[in-house]
C-alpha cells in the first residue's frame, strides 16, 4: 500500500520504510508524528480523496532536523549602472521515516500531528502550532477613584491693586496660559499656592492641561514666589 500525502505545500508518494525530507515540522528527533492530509491511498483498492481521504493518515518517526544544500541566487544587471549580487539560502527541513499508513481511524491514534514551522517563498507552510494555553489574566488593578473638582474659593474678578503677579515665572506657564489663568480669576501666586486637590482638579479641567499643575509643581513654585513677595 502507498499513500500520497501533502505537507509544506508539496505532495509526496510514500510507503512504509521510506525516508523523506519535508519542510520543517515542529518535532524533535525520535518523536512520532502523523500526517493527516492524505490525498490518495493506493493498492488493491485505491481511494482518492475529495480533497482528502477521511480518517486516513501516514505516521512517521522524526530522524533529524536538517538544512538543505545552499542555493545561490546570482543577479547581474547590464546597461550603464551594472551591479552583481549573490544571495545564499539554506531551507530548513525535517528528515522522517514512514512507519505506517492508516486507511482509517486516524482521529483515535493520539499521535501528534505534523505541524509546519516555516514558510516557502513567503507563503505559510502549515497552520501554526497550537498556541499555549493563555495564563489566567491577572485581575486589573482598580483605578484610583477620580477626584471630583471644586471651584477654588479664592478666585478674583480682577488683580489686587490693579497689579497681577507675573505668573509666567512658574515653569510651564507661558503668555497664553497666563491669559487663560487670568480669565479664570487667577492673578496671584498666593491663589495658586492655596489650592487643594479638588481645586487643582477643577483648574485642570478649565485649563485643558490635565495633570500639568501637579506634574510641573505649580503649588510649590507658587508658594516660593509668594514668599519672596512678602
Amino acid at each position: 500500500m502507498f499513500a500520497v500525502l501533502k505537507t509544506g505545500g508539496k505532495q509526496y508518494r510514500v510507503q512504509a520504510g521510506d525516508v523523506l525530507r519535508v519542510e520543517r515540522i515542529a518535532a524533535q528527533a525520535g518523536d512520532k508524528v502523523q500526517f493527516n492530509e492524505i490525498l490518495m491511498l493506493g493498492g488493491d483498492a485505491p481511494v482518492i480523496g475529495a480533497p482528502v481521504v477521511d480518517g486516513a493518515a501516514v505516521q512517521a518517526e522524526v530522524i533529524d532536523q536538517i538544512k538543505a544544500d545552499k542555493v545561490i541566487h546570482y543577479v547581474k544587471r547590464r546597461r550603464k549602472h551594472s551591479s552583481q549580487r549573490t544571495k545564499g539560502h539554506r531551507q530548513k527541513l525535517t528528515l522522517v521515516r514512514v512507519t505506517d499508513i492508516l486507511a482509517s481511524g486516524a482521529d483515535a491514534t493520539g499521535v501528534m500531528a505534523a505541524i509546519g514551522t516555516g514558510s516557502v517563498s513567503g507563503f505559510a507552510i502549515e497552520a501554526a502550532a497550537p498556541a499555549k494555553a493563555a495564563k489566567p489574566a491577572k485581575a486589573a488593578k482598580a483605578d484610583a477613584p477620580a477626584v471630583e473638582g471644586s471651584k477654588p474659593a479664592n478666585l478674583l474678578t480682577e488683580a489686587r491693586d490693579g497689579k497681577a503677579d507675573d505668573l509666567k515665572k512658574i515653569s510651564g506657564v507661558g503668555p497664553k496660559l497666563e491669559e487663560l489663568l487670568n480669565n479664570n480669576g487667577v492673578f496671584h501666586f498666593d491663589q495658586i499656592a492655596a489650592w487643594n486637590t479638588a481645586e487643582i482638579a477643577y483648574m485642570d479641567e478649565q485649563l485643558s492641561f490635565k495633570g500639568r499643575i501637579e506634574r510641573d509643581g505649580w503649588i510649590d513654585q507658587a508658594k516660593q514666589f509668594a514668599a519672596e513677595k512678602e
